[in-house]
């Protein structure tokens, strides 16, 4: 009775163990394990599983290895084997009690393992055949009764329904991946353009599942439907398109390869010859809507490789997938160019539109609502020498901290919240730059653009200053000579009270007042000179001759002040110059130079050429620099940090560059300035180069 409890235990807990989700190899090790336990007399169980060749090989048994020779190596043949045979033919259990009496059991077998008694049991489940069992003990019979058969039995029988559901999960679970990897082929077809794209879609999908690369596509020609031409091959053929055709001659078979193509066309059935010579031949015909497109020919090299018939049909669907989209470019072929050539002008134009943000100077990003970067481009300055890809779906203001509750903050959350453009300019706190920032709302946040303007700051104060000259010369003109004619009437009656008799005794203070009244016709002369905008007057000159001609004067006001003066001049060219003007700016400029040394230091005055269109006129002092604050006001007249300037002196060289076409650079430092002016020219009215 406790043995009976036993059994009914152990059967329980196998089919337990079948309803869990444990391989199949598991499983079965579970069975044959429960069935040597149950059968005491047994010390062998092997569990054989059929193979594609119509063979049966060791899957799970105990002991795993007898004699040295693992159980997974054993083959039973049952073209060999007889009882093999009949167990599978009958389905039925066979017990022979002797062996030495019975002719059925392979001979090598009994020999090998010292069978004295076999108990040969199918796997079926509802006359279904999934395996054999064998037991037997080595070199003793095993003597069994019927009930211990009967429970041999019983445990085999789990194991069928466990090979039959594994069978069947594997039978779902490629199922679904057939229909994925179709859904995959139809997916990818969809997003063809070509007709060359979509073979290679399908030669893609057919090496997958065939596991081979040695694939290609004779087509019918779209008008005659007849003639035949090997139009592709897989890019990962093993073979050149001449290759292909002479190893399609080298094939032996009863029908030449041109016939088997016209039978597949003719037919519209799938074509399989196993091997020929060395090679397996796939013949799969392109039909669309009955009409056949062509046919895809597989080639594998493996000599004893066989397609099994789920293959054959997975590989006919591809193709079938494959016909319709084929069949539609085959028909837009003659718009092929057209679309070709549009596709490359929207691509060049896209290439464009991502160049044109990528390359302009100025940063640019987009936010979404949630003030998250989701994109930026690679000349937006960002803090902490981030990058791109270190900001992008992060919050704006935890980048940029320092903005929170500033202009840029509140006028972002405007253009968000009212969803309108807004536009304004900033100065930067990361740099000595001013930015024009325009943010105008999208469907998901806002587009920021901040151009760089510190240029145009300083044109803005260049042009305020030229209105001022402008301003200044016209006054000038209207009341220069206005002024004059009485300044010169009281210069004179003072000229001549000072030859009156008597009068000696004020001869100083009418000297001091012709002196004011002379200072005052210098700044009336300055005032006329800031005013004049003509561009006459002007020669084909030598640059470094104007300066050659003053150096004298140059070299006397250095030694008188205890300084030292250089001169560095190069080749360049004529230009059109007005000579007394370029001397009065060449003056102004390096007596400023000289009184911001100290002395023992060095004035140097250089020529030399910039480029093909430009000449360059260079005065630098090493002085102490200029202060930001008085280089933003510098050539605004009247301004001057000397007691007795007038703050007319650098105008006036501004006046002048600008008639003469030219530019004044500064740039300045602790070790000193430098005065650039430049001299632009076109090549009309450039002269001979001056040695």
């Amino acid at each position: 009775m406790l043995r009976e409890q036993t059994r009914y235990s152990r059967l329980a807990n196998i089919t337990k163990i079948i309803n869990t989700k444990l391989e199949l190899p598991e499983v079965l090790q579970h069975v044959t394990r429960a069935i040597s336990e149950e059968i005491v007399h047994c010390n062998s169980v092997g569990i054989f599983l059929p193979n594609e060749d119509g063979t049966y090989r060791g899957f799970a048994g105990k002991p795993e290895s007898m004699n040295g020779m693992a159980l997974h190596t054993q083959v039973i043949d049952p073209k060999i084997d007889i009882l093999a045979r009949e167990v599978i033919e009958t389905k039925e259990t066979i017990y022979i009690p002797d062996t030495s009496k019975d002719n059925r059991p392979d001979p090598r077998s009994i020999e090998a393992f010292k069978i004295k008694s076999l108990l040969a049991l199918p796997i079926s489940f509802e006359q279904e055949l999934f395996g054999l069992v064998f037991l037997f003990d080595y070199g003793t019979p095993m003597n069994l009764t019927e009930t211990e058969i009967q429970s041999v039995e019983a445990y085999v029988n789990m194991a069928a329904v466990a090979i039959r559901n594994a069978n069947n999960l594997t039978q779902k679970e490629n199922l679904i991946a057939e229909k994925q990897l179709l859904l995959n082929v139809t997916n990818d077809l969809s997003k063809c353009s070509s007709i060359q794209e979509c073979l290679e879609k399908c030669f893609f999908y057919l090496g997958k599942i065939l596991e081979g690369k040695n694939i290609a596509a004779h087509l019918l020609t779209p008008f005659e439907k007849t003639t035949m031409r090997l139009t592709k091959l897989n890019k990962d053929c093993d073979w050149t398109e001449a290759d292909w055709i002479e190893i399609l001659h080298t094939i032996r078979m009863e029908q030449s390869y041109e016939n088997l193509i016209q039978k597949a066309i003719k037919t519209k059935n799938v074509i399989h010859i196993p091997s020929v010579d060395i090679y397996g031949l796939l013949m799969i015909p392109l039909v669309s809507m009955g009409e056949v497109l062509g046919v895809i020919t597989v080639i594998n090299v493996k000599k004893t490789h066989r397609y099994n018939q789920s293959q054959i049909q997975l590989a006919q669907s591809i193709v079938d997938a494959t016909a319709p989209t084929f069949s539609n470019l085959l028909y837009m072929d003659q718009l092929e160019n057209m679309v070709e050539e549009r596709t490359s002008e929207l691509a060049t134009a896209n290439e464009k539109v991502t160049s044109v943000i990528e390359s302009i100077t100025d940063g640019f990003f987009a936010l979404n609502k949630e003030w998250e970067f989701i994109y930026i481009n690679k000349h937006q300055y960002l803090p902490g020498k981030k990058t791109a890809n270190d900001v992008l779906g992060k919050n704006i203001w935890d980048i940029f901290s320092e903005n929170v509750d500033s202009v840029i903050y509140k006028e972002f959350h405007r253009a968000m919240s009212e969803r309108i453009p807004v536009h304004f300019e900033i100065h930067s706190n990361y740099d000595d730059y001013w930015h024009e920032v325009v943010a105008y709302p999208y469907d998901d946040g806002i587009c920021c653009l901040f151009k760089n303007i510190t240029e145009k700051k300083k044109y803005e104060n260049e042009l305020k200053r030229l209105s001022n000259l402008d301003l200044i010369g016209q006054m000038a003109a209207g009341i220069s000579h206005e002024i004059r004619n009485p300044m010169t009437t009281v210069r004179g009656f003072l000229q001549i009270l000072k030859k009156e008799d008597g009068l000696e005794k004020h001869n100083d203070h009418f000297n001091l007042m012709i002196e004011e009244l002379d200072r005052a016709n210098s700044i009336i002369t300055e005032f006329l000179s800031m005013g004049n905008t003509r561009t006459s007057d002007l020669q084909m000159l030598d640059l470094n001759s104007i300066i050659r001609d003053i150096t004298p004067l140059i070299k006397i006001d250095t030694f008188n002040q205890n300084k030292l003066i250089q001169f560095d001049t190069k080749d360049i060219p004529e230009l059109l110059l007005n000579r007394n003007e370029i001397r009065q700016l060449l003056i102004n400029i390096y007596r400023n130079g000289l009184e911001a040394m100290s002395p023992g230091k060095i004035l140097t005055i250089s020529t030399y050429k910039e480029g093909e269109k430009c000449v360059v006129l260079e005065v630098r002092d090493q002085g102490e620099g200029i202060k930001p604050e008085v280089l933003e006001k510098l050539g605004t007249p009247f301004y001057t940090t000397k007691d007795s300037g007038t703050g007319l002196g650098l105008g006036i060289c501004y006046a002048i560059a600008a008639r003469h076409n030219a530019k004044i650079e500064i740039q300045t430092g602790s070790e000193g300035t430098t005065f650039f002016i430049k001299f632009y020219y076109t090549n009309n009215e450039k002269g001979h180069v001056v040695k």
